[in-house]
C-alpha cells in the first residue's frame, strides 16, 4: 500500500503523488523552446519531485534530448577551485550514464574529450560546453541544477557570466541547450556584490502549492486504495490551513492515516483534523524548523508580519521589496486580488507567533486574582461549555494587574505585546482545558481569527489594535460577517489601545442579529517613575 510522502522526492508507486500535468506540460515546452530558467522556493514544496518528473518525461519521450539533474548542495563550503573542476566531472558521467541507459553506445571522441577534460574556472568552462555541443551533435543537453545556492559566492559570478553568454550566442549548436536553477533564494538575493544580475536571461518559472482540486486528487487516492472517505469539510479545511503547502498537506494524510489510530472503517471526520492540527501545532520537523529559523534571523519580518495581521496594514505586495519577496518565498504571505499583502498560510502564521512568544518571566503568577479561580479548568462550565466571556476578562484584567511589568517582556516589541500575551495566555488555557486553538484568515489582507474549539462547539475571536472610532465599527461588521460564514453565534472581538491616553471599554454589541462582545484594552501602562 502506498503513503504520504514527506521525507524527500516521493514516488508514484510508493507514494501518493499529485500529477501537476499542467504545470509539467508548461514547464516541458519552455525547455523545448531552449529557455534558461529559475524556480525559487523553499524547500520541500515539491521541486525535486516536479523536475526529476519532468526530466523522465523527456528522457523517455524525446532521444534527442540529454536530461541532466544536479544538486549543488554539497558545494556549500568549497572555493571555486575546487567546484569547477568537480562540476563538470559529476555532469560527464551524468551525460554516460543517460546515454547507458539509452542503450546508446558513447561515441570515441566523446569518451576522449571526457577522460581528458579539465576546467578550472569560468573561462575554461565556457569552452567545455562549446567543444561538448559539437560533441554531441543533435543531442540537446538539458541540465537542471538544485539546491542552487549552494555554489560557492566566488564561483557565483562567473557561473552566471558563462551560462549567459552560452543563451546569447548565436555560434553553433547552443551548449546546454535549455538550463533550470533551483533554489530558494532568488537570482538578486545571491548577487552578493549587488550589481546587475548577469542572469538576466532568465524565464521565471513559479511552481505553486496545490489548489484544492489537487489536494482532492491526492487524498481520493488514499480512498481509492483503502475505502477509508474524508468528509469534505475535512479536505477543505486542510487546504485552508496549509494553503495548499505540499508538505503540510502531506503531513496532515501521514497523521490522518497513520497515526491517530482511525479505524478503517470509519470516514475522517472533523475532530479527527482537529487532533492533526494540534500535533502539527507542537511538533518539530524540518518544514517548520528551516521557516522559524529565517524569520527569526531578520526582526524585520516579525514586524511586516505583526503589521499585515492585526494591523490590517495595506502594504502594496511589491517583489522589489527584500522583506516581502523573502517572507512571499516562505511561503508566509502572498497577493490579494487587489494587489496587497495578505497573510496565505494559517498554520505558518501560527507557528511563527509561537515562536516569537515571549518568555514572560514570572507574568503567569498574575493571571488570576487572589479571590479568583486557581486555575484555567474554573473557566468550563459543568456542561463543558467554554465561559468565554468571564476567560476574556479575567485577562483584560491581568494587563491591569501586571501593569508596567508588561514593558519587561524581553525580546519582544512593545507594539505587540498585548497580542503576544493574548496567545500565550489562551495557548495555555486551551492547553489545560483540552481544547484546540487554531488561526484562520477569513479576508485578505490579514485579520487573522482565533479559532476555539471544544466539543463541537467554535468560540471565535478577533484582535486588532485601535487605529479609531471608524476602524473600531467596522471590525464589528467583519466579525459579525464571519461568524455568519461559521454558523456562530457569538464572537470576541479585542482592540489593543496603544494610545498615551486610552480609552478602555466594554460593550455587548448586537450586528445582525448577533451578540459581538467587545473589549478595547488599554496596554501601555506607566512605568513607577512616571508616576506622580
Amino acid at each position: 500500500m502506498r503513503c504520504f510522502g514527506t521525507y524527500g522526492p516521493v514516488y508514484p508507486d510508493t507514494n501518493y503523488v499529485v500529477s501537476r500535468e499542467e504545470e509539467l506540460a508548461d514547464f516541458i515546452n519552455r525547455v523545448k523552446q531552449g529557455r534558461y530558467i529559475v524556480l525559487f522556493a523553499p524547500r520541500q514544496t515539491g521541486k525535486t519531485t516536479f523536475f526529476r518528473n519532468a526530466l523522465d518525461t523527456l528522457w523517455k519521450d524525446e532521444n534527442n534530448y540529454l536530461p541532466i539533474q544536479l544538486n549543488f548542495e554539497g558545494y556549500v563550503d568549497t572555493d571555486s577551485a575546487r567546484f569547477y573542476p568537480h562540476f563538470c566531472k559529476s555532469l560527464c558521467q551524468l551525460i554516460v550514464s543517460v546515454m547507458q541507459r539509452r542503450g546508446e553506445k558513447l561515441p570515441d571522441t566523446l569518451s576522449r574529450f571526457i577522460s581528458d577534460v579539465e576546467v578550472i574556472d569560468h573561462i575554461a568552462l565556457a569552452d567545455f560546453f562549446k567543444n561538448l555541443g559539437k560533441l554531441l551533435g543533435n543531442q540537446k543537453l538539458i541540465i537542471i541544477i538544485d539546491e542552487f545556492d549552494g555554489i560557492p559566492p566566488e564561483a557565483l559570478r562567473g557561473f552566471l557570466h558563462t551560462l549567459r553568454q552560452i543563451y546569447l550566442s548565436n555560434l553553433g549548436p547552443r551548449c546546454p541547450y535549455s538550463v533550470g536553477i533551483v533554489g530558494v533564494k532568488n537570482i538578486i538575493q545571491l548577487n552578493y556584490d549587488r550589481s546587475i544580475s548577469p542572469f538576466n536571461i532568465q524565464d521565471e518559472f513559479r511552481l505553486p502549492n496545490f489548489t484544492l482540486a489537487q489536494v482532492e486528487e491526492l487524498f481520493s487516492q488514499y480512498t481509492d486504495e483503502v475505502e477509508q472517505p474524508f468528509v469534505p469539510e475535512v479536505i477543505e479545511a486542510v487546504y485552508k490551513q496549509t494553503a495548499g503547502q505540499p508538505f503540510l498537506v502531506n503531513r496532515f494524510g501521514q497523521i490522518l492515516t497513520d497515526e491517530l489510530d482511525i479505524p478503517k472503517s470509519d470516514p475522517i471526520q472533523m475532530q479527527h483534523f482537529l487532533a492533526a492540527h494540534k500535533q502539527l501545532l507542537r511538533e518539530r520537523n524540518t518544514n517548520i524548523s528551516h521557516l522559524v529559523t529565517n524569520i527569526k534571523r531578520d526582526p524585520r519580518f516579525e514586524k511586516m508580519l505583526m503589521r499585515i495581521t492585526f494591523y490590517e496594514e495595506r502594504r502594496r505586495f511589491n517583489l522589489d521589496d527584500e522583506v516581502i519577496s523573502e517572507l512571499a518565498t516562505y511561503g508566509i504571505i502572498g497577493e490579494s486580488e487587489d494587489g496587497m499583502c495578505q497573510i496565505r498560510n494559517p498554520i505558518y502564521l501560527h507557528r511563527v507567533l509561537q515562536a516569537f512568544q515571549p518568555f514572560i518571566n514570572g507574568l503567569e503568577d498574575q493571571y488570576f486574582p487572589e479571590d479568583g479561580p486557581m486555575d484555567f479548568t474554573e473557566y468550563v462550565s459543568e456542561t463543558g461549555q467554554l465561559q468565554m466571556r468571564t476567560l476574556i476578562e479575567n485577562f483584560r484584567d491581568f494587563i491591569a494587574r501586571a501593569g508596567y511589568r508588561i514593558l519587561q517582556v524581553p525580546d519582544t516589541p512593545q507594539e505587540f505585546v498585548g497580542q503576544y500575551l493574548l496567545f500565550a495566555y489562551l495557548d495555555e488555557f486551551v492547553n489545560m482545558v483540552r481544547a484546540t486553538m487554531y488561526m484562520e484568515v477569513p479576508t485578505g489582507r490579514g485579520r487573522a481569527d482565533l479559532i476555539i474549539g471544544h466539543k463541537g462547539q467554535k468560540y471565535i475571536v478577533e484582535t486588532k489594535v485601535w487605529r479609531n472610532e471608524k476602524t473600531y465599527q467596522m471590525g464589528k461588521q467583519q466579525l459579525a460577517a464571519y461568524l455568519k460564514l461559521e454558523g456562530a453565534i457569538e464572537g470576541y472581538y479585542i482592540v489593543f489601545d496603544y494610545r498615551e491616553n486610552p480609552n478602555p471599554q466594554t460593550e455587548t454589541a448586537t450586528v445582525d442579529g448577533l451578540a459581538i462582545q467587545c473589549y478595547v484594552i488599554p496596554v501601555l501602562q506607566q512605568r513607577p517613575s512616571e508616576v506622580e
